[in-house]
């Protein structure tokens, strides 16, 4: 394509490469390691070329706009990579994998952002009221997840209507994200960890925050033709849609040749190549100094998570699934969310984070990697 520049040459190559490789080793039906190991990398990919192209078309409509975009598309591979895992009846691993996404950027993400952050410039510093808006809707999230599984526990009232009570929970999570999209885009007006107070203020005095949801060396991409951008967006979904169903296909006996378990494998594996890696921006951010934007962009992905992408699959696997997904989650996946949760407002709550909140961070992810670990394997 005609001026396109080459970061963005990168990415969307470094994608058809691994989309090159990925199909080769289905039509020449290779050993399932090896397929999945090479789905696994272009499903990173994938997520990258999404997100970069996500960035783009939200900077030719406004910046305002760019929490909603990334919200919707930003989370396209791990949507297609839930529907056929829910077709093939991994049930299990979908849950993990919607668990694994909060995890992988409230802890693994967040860890290693303050982490880098914090050894480069010592304490990071941030809005304490933007930011704690962010983990009080994250903690609201984990209790519509913890309601359901207390109440559906033998004995209890709601027993045996599992399938009945996630479905009305997802549906006041959409509309709990719905209500939080005018405040998302007042706070995107007012720039990174601003208050939504003083939006207008904000954008008197801080004309960068323009350039908020791009942390990049290059140019905003306001001078690219909405065409291109539209045409690499639609290369970028259909090219996950399809990494994303020879991904399952492989999962199943690869794993089960290695004796993964199905937990870690949603957990872990699945969630990092699907969600997590579209937001190493925030650590990028972080190692810039620009605290309020790396929490703002990894917050806000975990959020997503929590309150638009898991009921809409919820809901979805009622028409694609053989067993319907419920919110009931195993108890360590659920207690190790709710306790994240409690950790996260813990370090917006004064304002400030350091390299050591990080590194306890990342000490909690790699505590939960191995508990599931040595968990059932995957089953032939």
């Amino acid at each position: 394509m005609p001026g396109i520049d080459r970061r963005t040459l990168l990415i969307f190559g470094g994608y058809a490469v691994a989309f090159a490789l990925v199909a080769v080793a289905q039509v020449l039906a290779l050993p399932p390691l090896v397929r999945f190991g090479l789905a696994v990398v272009a499903l990173a990919a994938g997520a990258m070329s999404v997100g970069e192209a996500t960035d783009r078309l939200a900077d030719r409509l406004s910046p305002a706009a760019t929490g909603v975009v990334q919200s919707v598309l930003g989370n396209l591979p791990e949507l297609f990579l839930t529907i056929f895992a829910l077709q093939a009846g991994l049930v299990g691993v979908v849950a993990a994998a919607l668990v694994g996404s909060v995890l992988g950027n409230a802890l693994f993400v967040l860890g290693l952002a303050l982490l880098v952050g914090g050894f480069r410039h010592g304490t990071l510093t941030f809005s304490k009221a933007a930011n704690r808006l962010y983990a009080t809707e994250l903690l609201l999230g984990v209790a519509a997840l913890v309601v359901p599984f207390l109440a559906t526990r033998v004995d209890e009232p709601d027993f045996g209507h599992e399938t009945e009570l996630s479905v009305f929970v997802s549906i006041v999570l959409l509309v709990i994200f719905a209500m939080s999209v005018p405040i998302a885009l007042r706070l995107s007006q007012a720039g990174p960890g601003a208050k939504v107070d003083s939006a207008r203020e904000a954008e008197d005095e801080e004309d960068e925050a323009d350039a908020a949801p791009l942390v990049r060396d290059e140019p905003p991409h306001r001078g690219h033709p909405m065409s291109q951008t539209l045409v690499l967006l639609g290369v970028s979904a259909a090219g996950s849609a399809l990494v994303a169903d020879w991904f399952v296909e492989a999962l199943r006996p690869a794993m089960s040749s290695i004796g993964m378990s199905e937990a870690f494998a949603g957990l872990i594996v699945v969630a990092l190549a699907g969600n997590a890696v579209e937001n190493l921006a925030g650590i990028r951010a972080a190692y810039r100094k620009r605290a309020d934007l790396a929490l703002s962009l990894i917050l806000n992905s975990a959020l997503q998570v929590v309150l638009f992408l898991t009921p809409v699959i919820v809901l979805l696997s009622l028409f694609v699934a053989p067993v319907p997904l419920s919110l009931i989650f195993d108890p360590l996946l659920l207690g190790t969310v709710a306790v994240t949760a409690v950790l996260i407002f813990a370090i917006v709550l004064d304002g400030e984070a350091n390299a050591l909140e990080g590194a306890m961070l990342l000490g909690l992810y790699a505590i939960v990697a191995a508990a599931v670990w040595f968990g059932p394997a995957i089953k032939p």
